[in-house]
């Protein structure tokens, strides 16, 4: 701690983001990240930014990659924000949309940067504690709030929540912002964005760090009504005009175009981790049921702690989360067919 930092400062609690270790030859299904590359297009639009424009600044509005997401969701471009990835998107929502002195509504077992923005922007956060199946109950959130947040499909536990029921949640809260927090949505989900006309309430988030590919390159954005988009602008005005660099806004909205690849990759995804979840079964394992890019896993004689030990011993890292109720469960990425069947084989020997 130092005399020049500010008061609230010594009070966070930063986000501890998943391992990047920097040893060569694991086995890293840690992270989410999607074994596959991005799209060929997408590399292509970002080497055709690598010449001299690059001494321009970009366009501050990313007007091309708001087009691209608006045609991919048959929505309006004034419906449309993207930002830094969509943790800053988040960011903007907590800081413009969810400070009305009032508690912050989320599951007890979700993004672990919810509680770490409420502390930042100074927002009583209330955990609502899911059910025995790691299921959100939605009239749990009928009550006072200043917001509700979740992410759906949920993390780490991968469980989704059907359109049905977050209709049911945004009927029951028509006066307060509902932010359905879409990073996993494209690997077993319907996104709620076909909702956003008809509720005014509806903020969806997406990043393009997980289907599309694209962890390295910082996109998200956020999708709803235009007074919801427009207090997010006014933040992002307010803080960082030029979020997205010129190669960004190319690579994003060649990825977004770029239809049949997206869903070639999240297809192939989906089926790896159905392979996953039959070879931890026969295992003895008990799985979650995922929408996800990961399973959320655990094993009834073994500890979670000790499994994800030995699996790091032969070269394999998956996440192992401290918290109570989750404290023997493993989240576990899908990686590509070669280190599935390294994860698979590693178990095995245990």
């Amino acid at each position: 701690m130092s005399k020049f930092w500010s008061p609230f400062v010594k009070d966070l609690v930063p986000y501890v983001p998943g391992e990047q270790p920097k040893l060569s030859k694991l086995v890293k299904l840690n992270t989410n990240e999607n074994p596959y590359g991005p799209s060929p297009k997408a590399i292509a639009a970002m080497r055709e930014e690598l010449n001299d424009d690059l001494r321009l600044y970009p366009d501050p509005n990313g007007d091309r990659l708001k087009q691209a997401v608006a045609d991919f969701y048959g929505v309006k471009t004034a419906q449309v924000f993207v930002g830094n990835g969509s943790d800053e998107v988040l960011a903007h929502a907590f800081h413009g949309l969810f400070q009305h002195g009032k508690p912050l509504l989320f599951p007890d077992i979700s993004y672990s940067f919810y509680p770490v923005y409420c502390g930042l922007y100074g927002i009583q956060a209330e955990p609502l504690a899911l059910d025995e199946q790691f299921q959100i109950r939605v009239d749990d959130y009928a009550r006072p709030n200043g917001g509700i947040i979740f992410p759906n499909p949920n993390a780490p536990t991968g469980c989704l929540l059907a359109l049905e029921a977050i209709e049911h949640l945004l009927q029951a809260n028509p006066d307060t912002v509902v932010l359905v927090d879409e990073a996993y949505i494209d690997f077993g989900g319907v996104s709620a964005i076909g909702l956003v006309d008809k509720y005014p309430n509806l903020l969806v988030t997406q990043t393009l760090s997980k289907s599309r590919s694209l962890a390295g390159l910082r996109v998200g954005l956020a999708v709803g009504h235009v007074d919801l988009i427009e207090a997010l602008e006014r933040i992002k005005n307010s803080f960082n005009s030029y979020p997205l660099d010129r190669i960004a806004i190319a690579g994003a909205a060649a990825a977004f175009e770029d239809r049949a690849y997206f869903e070639q990759s999240c297809a192939a995804v989906i089926d790896s981790r159905e392979q996953v979840t039959a070879g931890l079964q026969a295992l003895g394992f008990e799985v979650l049921p995922s929408a996800a890019n990961f399973i959320f896993a655990r094993h009834p004689q073994h500890d979670a702690a000790g499994i994800a030990a030995a699996l790091r011993e032969q070269g394999v890292i998956v996440r192992h989360f401290k918290q109570a109720r989750i404290a023997q469960f493993l989240r576990i990425s899908i990686g590509s067919p070669e280190q599935n069947q390294a994860l698979l084989d590693a178990l095995a020997a245990r």
